[in-house]
């Protein structure tokens, strides 16, 4: 049995997708790991491609298009490995990245969930993918220029985003899904023993560090695992699901005096000049 099941969703990208399998083979050596490919029914390009590169891949054509979420959900119940990877497919590895973090949750029982760092795929600028959830504090803090007070490392841990430089371990509120690992124990704990699929795409995986936060679980960021991304590689139409998923999920989770509050002061903020 593998020691890491690493899910990969497809859509319309099979040499993304290619180049990411890719990587993972010829950066992956001190783990065991079995790689999963969900297309999520790519009216382009046949997927099957993938089987004559990667004969040992498991390759799962679904009918639909389930999403992100859905997409991963379908690999999960694939998968035989003690961790979970969900991995973009518009990523490559830059070093044995699955390894580091499948250490850094074992040396780490209170986290459930541990990301990499995320580079630009083009150069190394650096991808924040360390976040908080959103909150009126922080917005006062921005606001004031509280953070002027602070050193830089305090600052970035406290406000983290583009104010963290991403170059040491922090435990953020929220990571991004592109580079996703995970206990498969987890799942006994969610609904149906899957990730929540309320969003199609985007804010999934705010919504499943909250969970796992109200758990009582840390998330853990390992800046020795590396990564590139390729910002809008596997995006899609980006605007026409944005805004209206962040009103669903402040409605899911927020009551509505902490809904207004944090839009009041979150407009102040855009109002000011920096």
């Amino acid at each position: 049995m593998a020691t890491v099941s690493i899910i990969i969703v497809n859509y319309n990208q099979i040499g993304l997708t290619a180049e990411c399998i890719k990587s993972i083979y010829e950066k992956t050596d001190k783990t065991d790991f079995e790689i999963i490919v969900v297309d999520n029914a790519s009216p382009e390009g046949d997927p099957e491609i993938l089987l004559k590169s990667f004969p040992e891949i498991k390759l799962i054509k679904s009918g639909e298009n389930h999403g992100f979420a859905g997409g991963n959900n379908l690999g999960i119940k694939h998968a035989s490995g003690d961790f979970i990877l969900l991995l973009n497919n518009d990523t490559v590895l830059e070093n044995d990245a699955i390894s580091i973090c499948r250490n850094f949750l074992d040396s780490h029982p209170e986290c459930a969930v541990v990301a990499s760092k995320i580079l630009n795929y083009e150069d190394d600028g650096i991808q924040h993918n360390c976040q908080r959830f959103p909150s009126a504090t922080y917005n006062l803090i921005e606001l004031f220029r509280l953070q002027k007070l602070m050193s830089e490392k305090k600052k970035g841990e406290v406000l983290l985003g583009s104010f963290f430089s991403h170059d040491h371990p922090v435990y953020p509120d929220w990571v991004w899904g592109t580079f996703f690992m995970f206990r498969r124990s987890l799942l006994k704990q969610f609904k149906n023993e899957q990730l929540p699929d309320d969003f199609f795409m985007y804010f999934e995986d705010m919504q499943w560090c909250l969970e796992i936060n109200h758990m009582g679980y840390k998330i853990g960021f390992e800046p020795a695992a590396v990564i590139r991304h390729r910002k809008g590689g596997s995006e899609g139409n980006k605007p026409l699901f944005m805004k209206e998923n962040e009103k669903k999920f402040m409605k899911m989770h927020y009551p509505l005096w902490q809904r207004i509050l944090i839009g009041f002061t979150r407009f102040l903020l855009k109002s000011t000049v920096r």
